[in-house]
């Protein structure tokens, strides 16, 4: 089956759209990448985007204009990465997280991704599944991360404990044990790790008053210090500390944990590219700190994949603070590090129509397996 693959993720920085070749049934799939890009999302749309996430308030028809707003551009870039005279039966699309909040004294968590599919599917005459996460949540679940049962599917190995690392604006693991371990499904885990670039992006808009979105391979941050002082205050936030299962997003590490972030600075009279070094040292550190506080032992192999995989400054912060792993990136498993997650919303949907659950229990915290995503037929 030919699969479209639609993902836009927290940093907002445009839609990833993916065609794949999908064969084979639950766990045991081929996937080939026919196609892959990234299309922008016009700047006022951003905008507006990343204002609702950082808690703006909007009226209901400004959400409802939003959601379609959104919605098209998911088509567009549908029908614009589509090879000629590639027949694609499906499309998943994650949409754009615009709130998550995670369960929490025995409430059901709460996560909205705009991008109606019923539009996508009516603007691009193809089967469309989306609202992946709303299913897992229902059973007492986080809704995320998903791309962990992908990660099992396509990086598991007989004898290395591996972490798979997203990078993008939020930071996310999924941790492999050796699958000739007895029990070894039992003993998969998954959570959010903490901001992977987000706080460094919104300080080099903040720094260039928007003229750049981010720190292209960490060359900016690659020329200061870090304070690590101030990273070791940082990593006493609650979050870090917190059990699994556990989820995040830019209600948590956006604007206003910046601007703690810049407060918090001003006593140690940091230059800007100290405070940009020290940002990604939060990073990288942040990641260190959950895999040492809460995985049996460290992996033997460290996957990379996400936006963050291609700063090669925090890759080597990284290294640093993890010495003993092998930093590999999925490039090196022939699986696109920048359209990873885009993938993966195209297997949850090939998984969806054939009626494979698509979450973790064990990840996510939801009570069952169950299937995820509502699926949407062309008017």
């Amino acid at each position: 089956m030919i699969v479209v693959g639609l993902m836009s993720g927290t940093s907002v920085d445009g839609i990833d759209a993916v065609v794949v070749e999908i064969e084979g049934e639950g766990l045991d799939l081929d996937v080939r990448l026919l196609a892959g890009q990234t299309f922008p999302y016009p700047d006022d749309l951003r905008s507006q985007i990343l204002s609702v996430c950082e808690g703006a308030s909007i009226s209901m028809e400004e959400l409802a204009r939003l959601d379609g707003a959104i919605a098209s551009c998911f088509a567009d870039a549908t029908i614009n990465v589509i090879p000629e005279s590639v027949k694609v039966e499906l499309i998943g699309s994650h949409g754009q997280t615009v709130f998550h909040q995670p369960a929490h004294n025995h409430h059901l968590g709460y996560s909205l991704q705009l991008g109606r599919g019923d539009l996508i599917a009516h603007l691009t005459n193809i089967k469309t599944v989306n609202n992946f996460r709303q299913a897992d949540i229902a059973m007492g679940g986080h809704g995320a991360p998903l791309v962990s049962k992908i990660d099992l599917c396509l990086f598991s190995h007989p004898k290395h404990h591996r972490c798979l690392q997203n990078i993008g604006g939020i930071g996310n693991v999924t941790y492999l044990p050796p699958t000739h371990q007895p029990q070894w499904q039992d003993f998969i885990m998954g959570w959010d790790t903490g901001p992977g670039n987000a706080l460094i992006d919104l300080a080099v808009q903040k720094f260039t008053n928007n003229q750049k979105t981010y720190d292209f391979n960490g060359e900016w941050s690659r020329q200061g210090k870090p304070c690590m002082p101030l990273v070791k205050t940082w990593l006493k936030q609650d979050f870090f500390g917190q059990k699994p299962p556990k989820s995040t997003g830019r209600e948590l590490f956006g604007h206003l944990y910046l601007e703690k972030c810049c407060h918090d600075a001003q006593s140690f009279e940091l230059s800007e590219t100290d405070f940009l070094a020290t940002l990604t040292e939060l990073t990288a550190a942040s990641i260190a700190y959950n895999y040492e506080k809460f995985l049996p032992q460290l992996p033997h192999d460290l996957i990379l994949g996400g936006g963050g995989s291609s700063n090669s400054y925090l890759k080597e912060r990284l290294q640093a603070n993890l010495p003993t792993v092998n930093l590999l990136t999925t490039d090196d498993f022939n699986v696109s590090t920048e359209f990873k997650e885009a993938i993966a919303f195209a297997i949850l949907a090939y998984w969806r129509v054939n009626s494979f659950a698509g979450n973790l229990p064990v990840v996510t915290g939801a009570k069952k397996e169950t299937l995820l995503g509502e699926i949407h037929h062309p008017h």
